[in-house]
């Protein structure tokens, strides 16, 4: 873990090899690293607006999981992970002091109802995006190609999955790879935060590859080394 957590947040655990890591959202997603990432020993809470729905979805998944409120959770934490739709971060953050300094994660793809189409690519992405809300995080893009029926170890077999990696601060990145890889994922170094933009794009074909052409939800890119 970098060095300099420690004065990100008073609820720092104090084992070394492990974070404390906050969902924000109860959705399949958030659900999902919310398990895998308190099944590879992280200290892991859930925030969101229905701390009764947060509580009892934390108890049901066990593990040690806690449920709270969405500033409770992103103040607790090293690793704020966005487990959100695109078009609801902005009224969620507003919920939060900014998370100055904090390691933040965006999962997500700026995708149209429909999810036939991208609202944002070319000129800048959901990532980059974020970052300008909260000009003192370090985000971070990540998670953004895997299903999440695919989070959870057993479901992928003797399959390691990639995860493509975004960031412009170096130890917010090696963090986030930490993560994925005690999550037994294959992290992919993938250059600055604005290269978000091409790596958005994977994820919306990945989505057309699994609900428009037939290929179910069993799949996830990786980039191959020949």
């Amino acid at each position: 873990m970098p060095i300099g957590f420690q004065s990100y947040s008073p609820c720092i655990s104090t084992r070394s090899t492990h974070m404390k890591v906050s969902l924000i959202g109860t959705g399949k997603m958030g659900t999902g690293l919310a398990a895998v990432m308190a099944a590879a020993g992280h200290e892991v809470t859930l925030g969101a607006r229905d701390i009764t729905k947060a509580s009892m979805l934390a108890a049901s998944l066990g593990r040690g999981i806690t449920g709270t409120d969405i500033e409770t959770a992103s103040q607790c934490s090293e690793v704020v992970i966005l487990a959100l739709p695109y078009g609801a971060v902005a009224e969620v953050l507003s919920q939060t002091d900014g998370l100055a300094g904090k390691v933040v994660v965006d999962i997500s793809n700026p995708i149209t109802a429909d999810f036939q189409d991208l609202l944002l690519g070319h000129s800048t992405s959901a990532a980059e995006e974020i970052q300008k809300l909260l000009p003192k995080a370090r985000v971070v893009k990540a998670f953004n190609t895997i299903f999440s029926n695919l989070l959870e170890t057993s479901a992928r077999q003797d399959k390691t999955l990639q995860v493509f990696i975004a960031g412009d601060d170096a130890d917010a990145k090696a963090t986030v790879a930490e993560l994925a890889r005690t999550a037994r994922f294959e992290p992919v170094e993938s250059g600055p935060l604005r290269n978000s933009r091409f790596i958005e794009p994977i994820g919306e074909m990945n989505i057309h590859f699994g609900f428009f052409l037939g290929r179910g939800v069993g799949i996830a890119p990786a980039w191959v080394q020949v």
